[in-house]
This record gives C-alpha cells, structure tokens and sequence, in this order.
C-alpha cells in the first residue's frame, strides 16, 4: 500500500519515535513493563505502516462480500439486515422452556437458540440412571417428539430460525425438529437453522460425546448429504471454536484448532462422495467474544481470510458461498464472575461490539447471573438489551468494517492468521484433527494456555475486576433461578405415559431397520426419521447406535 521509499521514511519515524519515547520514560514511566492482548500476546506501544511492510489491499483485505472474506461475508452488512439476535435458552421441561421462547421473541428476539439438558447431550432418556439428578438441569430435557412438539407449541417454525447446540445425538434432534415442521404442515425445505453437529470438540474440550471419531464422522456426513437434498436452507454444522476457547485456548488457538476441525470435516464429506460446493455453504462456525476487544476483532477477520483461501486453495470450491466463514458469536461465559455480577453486563456490552465490530452473523449475549445459576428474565433482558442498544443506538452497525485500515487491527490479523496456520500444519503433520485429538496434542495445548492464563490471575499479573482487585464486601445473591428437583420425576411419569399409549410394534420394527442401517453404509437419517415419528425416544435410538458403534474412550495423558 505504501512505496519503498516512504515505508523506509516512516520506518525511520517510527524508530525515533520509540527513541524519543525510552527517553521520556524516565521521568513518566508507563504503567506496567509488559503489555500483552487477552491471549499473552507481546502488544507494541504504537503501530505505523513499517508494521504492514507486505500489506496487499487486494489480497489481504479486499471488499465486503468478496473474497477473501476478511471485511466480511455480506455486502452491506448490518446496513442491509442487522444480525440474529439468538439468545441461547433452555431449562426444566418443554413447557417452561416454551413460555421462555415466547417470552424472548415478544421482547425482539429474532431467532431461537435451545439449550439442552444434560441427558439429551448424552442421548440419555430422563428415566435413565446415570441422569438421575441431572434432568432440566442446564437445558430443556427431551425425551421424545412428544416433548419437541411442546417445546416449539404456537411458533412457526417456517418463520423463525432455530439452532439447536447439540451434537453426538444431533442427527436424532434435527429429525424430531424435521416431523414437528412437518405437523405444523411446513415443509423441510422451508426450514432454517442450524445443528451444532460438531463432535470433534466435544473430544477436545467439551465432554458429551458418546460415540467413537469414525461412526461420528459418519453420521455427520450423513446429515451433510441428508440436507443438501432434503433441507437445503439448514446450516448442517456449526464448527465450534466457543468451547475450545472457553476451555482456556488462546484467540490463535482457538481460530486454528475449530479451522482444523472444520478441514476434517470437509475432508471427511469428500471422502464419503461428496462434492465440496453441494455442502460448503451450508457450514457454519461458532466463536467466543472474549474481552480483549481489538484481539477478538482481528480474531474474527483472520478466521474469515484463512477459510476463504483453505477452501478456494486446499478444495479447490468453486462457489463463493462454500467460501464464506457464516459465524454464530456468543459471549465469554468463562469470563462472567460471580462476584459482583453488575460488572458483567459491562464485560458483555464489550464482548458484543467486539462480534458486531468483527462481522457476526447472530449473537448470544449472556446474562449478569451465568456465573451463579441459570439467568431470570429479568437479567436475559437486560443481555437482550445490550445487543439492542449496540445495534440501534452505538452507530458501530451503520458502517461496514469500520476498523479496517488501523494498523494495529491489520498486524494483529496477520499474527493471529500465521499463529493459527502455524497449528493447523502441526495437526497436519499428526494425521489430522481426529488423529491429533487421540494422541492428546490439541488437549495439551490448551490445557497449557489455560493454566498460564490462571496463574496470571493468581498472581494478579491479569487483573479481574472485583475478583482479584476492587473487591467489595457484598451480601449473598438473591432472585436466582433454580431448577425445582421434581422436573426430572415428571420427565420419567410423561415417558411410562408414552409407552404405553404408542404402537411398540412399530417402535421395534423401525428401530430394528435403523441398527441394520447402522450395520451397513447407507444413509442413516431416514431410518432415524421414521423412528422419531414412532416416538421412539431418544434413548432408545442412542442404544441402537450405542450397540452397533460402540463409545468414545478418552485418552488419558501421563
């Protein structure tokens, strides 16, 4: 961008700048002696042209809606159509978590995000033993097509996007979220939305997987083909770097393991006869607005330009759209504290321009009281509200990338973007993602960035505002929501109900053609429809799977 001769001109500033400057901090020293980003990354004192030596407008940042992507995957951005504001919701029983939806769509919600408990991650039925004490716990339990029909009771799903975070059972969710349109009398290919899908993190950082890499990786690309001819407008996966963040990555790790993922992914779907373009637009990702906001920014700009070129280059995708990094933003839940919660809707509000200033395509913003127990609707509106405020009152979506061009955002794209590529040729080099997940490697590193993140809290190197400095005495918590203990008894009453009342010949004989489908290489996702249909539960279905797959035995590090 700049010629030979005045990049050597300005260099040369620059350096007498930070001449000038080791002189005057004898007398004025700055604050502290190392100033790092969020991530432990070295941040200069001033950025100038010299930091952007090799910079190319065309290649490197180009323009909205054009590749590579890095000023955003739309046009007009939020000029045209602001993002999804999708607040993650889901407790107790179907119908609690119904009355929650509706209450968020009155207060300007524009799109559905369900939370699932804890037994429906693990694709266990509420009367299982292993869910005793966990039911309705951290999301909505679902047992059944009898409980996804209350669930979504009174809202058009032809007109409102869902995404459901749910992952080694999500081919059994999305089929029961496919028959309850269908009652509705809405088409599959009317529908929108998106299944988190994504079990390869679920090994690295999150925990509810039940089955091992390989028939994973199966029903994965199984729904992939599923949808590409039978609900074209769903995004099939939402790859998710949130988790891995949330586990105490770093924003390059994080941008480099959930793209690492996501090569898997693709590499997987192309094995299985695939054509890149017929899948690729319908991938979508999944971040964590952290608190750094200018790091998270560049972050998300450098994930855009990295997908853009390993699609184009490594796949050879021809359609732009498969080019396009489509990304979900949710904030930093690792980051809430439970002391002094006030303080975490400013952390939030920061956390929000840091997505919107980044380009999200939807948001979740979490409420004050996530540190102490599920939020009330007193809270969830007010992180409702924050996106709302930003959206119509802070002026930061009227334009479109609007810190393009700051030479400290572009040099910090660029590091972030050679950090991560950095890991995903490491992971190369180990076989791949599932194969640098079963030696351990992914886990390790950031098991090691979370414990250098902890010890700088520790030892007050990284401040937390009323947690290790400005602490207050304060009164314990009042107006939490809790969960009342009897959801879990109701949840096993309302599956003895549905036993008896439904045809089990019909149960058995679709559930006996689905292990055979399993035993065999044709596409699962049919025969797991007609079974959810039967209302065959979501139990019943797993242990089919479970017999026939086996499960996921994580490697244990010495």
């Amino acid at each position: 961008m700049f010629e030979k001769e005045k990049l050597e001109k300005i260099g040369e500033g620059h350096k007498a700048y930070e001449t000038k400057m080791e002189k005057s901090l004898e007398k004025r020293p700055e604050r502290k002696k190392d100033f790092e980003s969020g991530s432990g990354t070295k941040v200069n004192r001033l950025y100038a042209p010299d930091d952007l030596s090799d910079f190319d407008y065309t290649e490197d940042l180009g323009f909205p809606g054009s590749y590579p992507y890095t000023r955003g995957v739309q046009t007009n951005m939020y000029r045209g159509k602001l993002w999804t504001m999708r607040m993650y919701a889901g407790f107790a029983t179907a119908e609690e978590s119904n009355r929650r939806y509706k209450f968020l769509l009155d207060q300007g919600q524009t799109g559905l995000s369900v939370a699932f408990d804890l037994p429906t991650q693990i694709g266990y039925d509420s009367d299982h033993s292993l869910s005793e004490g966990e039911v309705g716990k951290v999301g909505v339990a679902i047992d059944s097509l009898a409980d996804m029909e209350i669930l979504f009771d009174g809202i058009p799903l032809d007109k409102v996007s869902t995404s459901m975070t749910i992952n080694a059972p999500a081919s059994v969710l999305l089929a029961m979220y496919i028959a309850v349109a269908e009652r509705q009398g809405v088409k599959p290919e009317q529908l929108r939305g998106t299944i988190q899908n994504d079990i390869l993190k679920e090994y690295i950082a999150r925990g509810t997987y039940i089955f091992p890499t390989d028939p994973s990786m199966r029903l994965i690309t199984n729904i992939f083909e599923y949808c590409s001819k039978e609900v074209p407008q769903w995004n099939t996966i939402s790859i998710s770097g949130y988790h891995i963040r949330e586990a105490g990555s770093t924003a390059a790790q994080e941008v480099g393991f959930t793209l690492a993922d996501g090569i898997a992914y693709v590499e997987a779907a192309i094995k299985a006869g695939l054509d890149v373009d017929s899948f690729g637009p319908r991938l979508s990702f999944f971040f964590n607005a952290h608190n750094d906001i200018l790091e998270e920014v560049a972050k998300f700009r450098a994930a855009r330009r990295m997908w853009a070129k390993i699609m184009k280059e490594r796949f050879g995708a021809k359609d732009p759209k498969s080019m396009q990094l489509k990304f979900h933003t949710q904030t930093a839940g690792s980051t809430l504290t439970a002391q002094q919660p006030e303080n975490n809707i400013v952390r939030v509000a920061i956390q929000t321009l840091a997505a919107v200033l980044g380009g999200t395509q939807s948001l979740h913003t979490n409420s004050k009281d996530e540190a102490l127990a599920l939020p009330n609707e007193d809270s969830v509106r007010v992180a409702l509200r924050t996106q709302q405020v930003v959206a119509y009152e802070s002026g930061v979506a009227d334009t479109v990338d609007p810190l393009a061009g700051s030479y400290y955002i572009e040099a910090l794209t660029n590091e972030i973007e050679e950090q991560a590529m950095a890991y995903i040729k490491k992971i190369d080099e180990l076989g791949g993602a599932p194969k640098a997940i079963d030696n351990g490697y992914i886990q390790q590193e950031i098991m090691e960035a979370a414990y250098n993140y902890q010890k700088d809290i520790e030892n007050g190197k990284r401040v937390i505002v009323g947690m290790n400095k400005f602490q207050i005495q304060e009164e314990s918590p009042k107006g939490l929501l809790r969960v009342d203990p009897a959801v879990g008894e109701m949840q096993k009453k309302k599956l003895v109900e549905l036993r008896n009342k439904r045809d089990n010949q019909l149960v058995s004989s679709a559930l006996h053609n689905l292990k055979r489908a399993c035993e065999g290489t044709e596409n699962v996702m049919p025969h797991i429809l007609v079974a959810v249909k039967t209302y065959a539960t979501l139990g019943e279905i797993c242990d089919v799977m479970r017999e026939v797959f086996g499960e996921y035995q994580q490697t244990v590090q010495l």
